[in-house]
């Protein structure tokens, strides 16, 4: 049996939220609603595959 070593191809991303300036981390492939924690604004909305992200990317977590 051949064993395949398999490459993570999703990741988290920090994001600042454009109101209060939260940061926050939340996944690249979101299936709900991500909203931030302190002020309730959208950062990321589902969109089948890859979420829409709403809010600025600082860092890119793997």
């Amino acid at each position: 049996m051949v064993q395949q070593i398999r490459e993570n191809r999703s990741k988290f991303f920090k994001v600042k939220c454009p109101d209060c300036d939260n940061e926050q981390v939340i996944f690249e492939k979101a299936s709900t609603l991500v909203k931030c924690v302190v002020c309730g604004r959208e950062l990321a909305t589902p969109a089948g595959g890859r979420a829409n992200l709403k809010a600025e990317i600082i860092q890119e977590l793997k």
